[in-house]
């Protein structure tokens, strides 16, 4: 019934419920789950600054990490545009059956930008659309704890690990209430991502 789910995600707070959900229905269906996000254009000019498409690439990794952990498996896809035209052109395209997203970010720019986007995509899409509010508080907001506890992980899915030898390629970032932390040891590199909202760590990719 349901092969393709596509969820777009600019990284905002607002976006992670609809990123579970997602999951939950594409891992019930056996379906492939499309992550996108949109570096937005608009009738004012570009809204693209030199941040814009590096958040956009960790925006759609961050699902591909939580698809990858259920089993299911995930496309992912940055592109530039107006946001609901981008997404419906996706959709079309890449034959959906299914786009599941959020209803508001927590910022008030998150709100007005989330909000509009979903309200035009559901009034406008051929296909069903799941819409999920945001509702949880953030609990880690500091990124020193990040990266206290992406360090712990780290150390015990490495028991070979020095932990005193650990090093930060980067500051700590947070991208859809999950805090993405770079750490670096004697013999690897790793992108551990921190639960916002429970402190759950994972590693996510090493080289």
């Amino acid at each position: 019934m349901y092969d393709d789910v596509l969820i777009p995600t600019d990284g905002s707070d607002g976006t992670r419920q609809s990123i579970t959900h997602g999951v939950t229905i594409a891992t019930q269906f056996d379906a492939t789950i499309h992550a996108l996000s949109i570096v937005p254009e608009g009738p004012l000019g570009t809204l693209q600054s030199d941040a814009a498409a590096p958040a956009a690439h960790r925006a759609v990794e961050r699902v591909a990490v939580d698809a990858e952990r259920a089993g299911v498996d995930v496309e992912t896809a940055v592109e530039q545009g107006v946001p609901h035209e981008e997404i419906l052109a996706y959709a079309d395209e890449h034959d959906i059956d299914m786009i599941v997203m959020g209803t508001q970010g927590r910022t008030g720019l998150d709100r007005v930008l989330v909000g509009s986007v979903t309200e035009r995509i559901v009034r406008m899409a051929d296909v069903p659309v799941v819409t999920v509010r945001f509702t949880d508080d953030i609990r880690i907001e500091d990124a020193e704890e990040a990266d206290r506890i992406a360090r712990e992980a780290l150390v015990a899915e490495s028991p070979d690990a020095d932990a005193e030898a650990i090093t930060s390629l980067e500051e700590p970032h947070r991208t859809s209430a999950s805090w993405i932390v770079s750490l670096e040891t004697d013999s690897e590199t790793a992108h551990v991502h921190v639960d916002a909202l429970t402190g759950e760590a994972r590693v996510a990719r090493r080289e």
